[in-house]
């Protein structure tokens, strides 16, 4: 009899998983996606805003570029063109979210914003703007 009962055992072991074994580690696996998922999520629109402001800045260090051979920087008609035909910048940029980004020269100072991930002027949180004015007033409280 123990020879039966141990090749029933053995057999039993040979199956593989049970259903409900399968769907504990399916759970398992699940709750892991989703604690994954909500701590990376708001991380994933973090790096995009930062990405924003690093173009910005970088698209700013090409206008003093521009600046310094043209004596002037660009009018608002003229944009960020300007920028890529003087070859201070090789292609018009886009923001994190693909939209343009947006250039105004208001008295003589240049202004770039990226409307966030909406594409329109104002909101909050992912959608809220993202301008060149708020790094000035970030970098002048910093001094």
């Amino acid at each position: 009899m123990s020879q039966k009962k141990t090749r029933k055992q053995q057999r039993r072991r040979q199956h593989g998983m049970t259903l409900i074994e399968i769907m504990v580690v399916i759970t398992i696996l699940g709750l892991i996606m989703a604690a994954v998922g909500v701590a990376v999520i708001p991380k994933l629109d973090e790096a995009r805003q930062d990405r924003a402001r690093l173009d910005i800045g970088a698209i700013h260090n090409a206008l003093k570029l521009y600046y310094a051979k043209k004596g002037r920087f660009p009018d608002t008609a003229t944009g960020l063109r300007a920028l890529v035909e003087t070859q201070a910048l090789e292609q018009l940029p886009k923001d994190p979210w693909d939209h343009e980004y947006v250039y105004m020269n208001e008295g003589g100072r240049p202004i770039i914003t990226s409307y966030g991930g909406d594409g329109v002027s104002g909101g909050e949180g992912v959608d809220a703007d993202i301008s060149s004015r708020d790094q000035e007033k970030d970098s002048m409280a910093r001094r």
